[in-house]
């Protein structure tokens, strides 16, 4: 892991939530100011005993979402895996089509059953589909 300096800290802390938590969005930004792959930013955030919150497709966090659209889930879907999983980066892949966007995947994946693997931000991953893709 990279060890922060005084400005890479400052960056990071000034964008901390009113709880002193850092949300997913927000981690990401401060993955590209500090010049880290948004990949270590668990482990730096874990580092200074801060906690990423407000996962934008529902895996964690307190974030309100709507309803399912079943035009998202299908084209989700065709992402499977093992069960009824896909990676984070597709899922936000996907809220890059055209009228969608990260709140209605988020949104989709919540309210179903469908489950996230390989946090972008390295907060999750799932041994199962490890195993799966390693054979």
């Amino acid at each position: 892991m990279k060890k922060l300096d005084n400005i890479q800290t400052d960056l990071l802390l000034t964008n901390l939530d009113e709880d002193q938590k850092l949300s997913c969005l927000k981690a990401f930004k401060v993955a590209r100011l500090i010049g880290v792959k948004p990949k270590e930013m668990d482990k730096i955030t874990k580092s200074l005993n801060i906690k990423i919150t407000n996962c934008e497709l529902g895996v964690f966090g307190k974030l309100h979402f709507s309803e399912i659209e079943d035009t998202i889930y299908n084209k989700l879907s065709k992402n499977f895996t093992t069960g009824k999983k896909v990676e984070c980066q597709i899922a936000w892949h996907t809220a890059k089509d055209k009228g969608s966007s990260l709140r209605k995947v988020g949104s989709t994946i919540n309210n179903s059953d469908i489950k996230v693997t390989h946090c972008q931000l390295g907060c999750f991953y799932d041994e199962e589909f490890e195993q799966y893709n390693d054979k």
